[in-house]
């Protein structure tokens, strides 16, 4: 049985790899820290397997805690998705970001390094925003210069630099992947796709930064993970994989395919249509024009391609979110209870 670590995985990218990993590997039992801030739902995982999964409550920049976690389970590998990652969150209170992104990766990297043992594994889960935004043309490619805008990809771009330089001069061996916009199952009511859905179940207002042409590559989760799985088993040590879902598509182009399938779903007794409540807002500081992910590398060295389309991934995420209300109502009133869902677009 191998031990690996994973952290952060009680939120959205997480919970679904634990998932994901648990289900297809049998010789895997995974360690799961997650500090639980408000992004961070046990009951992503209440049903996994006890004997092959463990939820360890506690802060990854807890140097102590850490220590005593690689000293019981000597783990084969690490798997680092813990981080604050709200691009709104950080322009409002940098220091969390700071803190958690830059002196956690710093904590597990210490902790690996000393009990790095034969076939030991860190793999860094980070995004594209760290390259900054592009043109009309071109892509992200692992080569592409470090250009961040925001508080919050300036220190996952930190910690991708730390994660690099533990390489270059400890040796140890790790893997970084940067992936575009995910979707899917679990992900956090702040986000675009799941705040816009749930607006429309609540007849609320559907607000959009600006004039709605920003553009993302989106990625669905399990397509991610599968990912992330290709990275740990077969990634040569040192090497950074983009991993994108060749979806390019604009953010009003997002909210009025949600808004289409809720029509046909989910219509609105009152027959209107839900883009009617399309609200467009005032643009947030620093926001990127456009993302796009060059996912050529994996693709060819590592033999992985996304399986959903945008539309296809986007169907069962709505479904999902139809299917899951009491999910997302508890997050709700324990998490807005004094506010209402705001103007939160990634």
């Amino acid at each position: 049985m191998f031990n690996i670590l994973v952290t952060g995985g009680c939120g959205f990218i997480g919970s679904n790899f634990i998932k994901y990993i648990v289900k297809k590997d049998s010789n895997i039992r995974v360690i799961n820290i997650d500090k639980i801030t408000y992004a961070g739902v046990k009951e992503n995982l209440t049903n996994e397997d006890k004997e092959r999964y463990k939820l360890v409550v506690g802060d990854i920049c807890d140097a102590s805690l850490v220590n005593n976690l690689f000293k019981k389970y000597k783990f084969q590998s690490v798997i680092h998705f813990a981080a604050e990652s709200h691009v709104d969150r950080s322009i409002d209170g940098p220091k969390d970001f700071i803190t958690t992104n830059l002196v956690g990766t710093y904590n597990l990297l210490e902790n690996s390094r000393k009990f790095n043992h034969k076939n030991f594994r860190f793999v860094h889960i980070s995004t594209d925003e760290v390259f900054g935004s592009l043109g009309d043309e071109d892509k992200f490619l692992e080569s592409t210069p470090y250009d961040p805008s925001s508080p919050y990809s300036a220190t996952k771009a930190g910690s991708d630099h730390l994660v690099r330089a533990w390489n270059r001069t400890y040796g140890l061996p790790i893997l970084i992947t940067n992936c575009s916009n995910n979707y899917g199952p679990f992900q956090f009511p702040e986000k675009l796709i799941p705040l816009t859905i749930i607006n429309c179940l609540q007849k609320r207002p559907l607000p959009v930064y600006g004039e709605g042409k920003n553009i993302r590559d989106w990625l669905y989760v399990n397509d991610h993970c599968r990912a992330i799985y290709k990275v740990l088993l077969k990634g040569v040590i040192g090497e950074t994989y983009n991993i994108g879902g060749n979806n390019e598509i604009k953010n009003i182009d997002v909210v009025t395919k949600i808004c289409n399938i809720l029509d046909r779903l989910k219509p609105m007794s009152n027959g209107k249509k839900y883009s009617e409540m399309i609200k467009y807002v005032k643009d947030r500081p620093g926001h990127d024009f456009r993302y796009a992910i060059d996912s050529g590398k994996i693709n060819t060295q590592l033999n992985w391609h996304p399986v959903e389309s945008f539309d296809s991934g986007l169907e069962k995420t709505i479904a999902w979110y139809l299917d899951n209300t009491k999910w997302w109502s508890q997050i709700q009133n324990n998490t807005y209870r004094q506010e209402r869902l705001g103007v939160l677009n990634k």
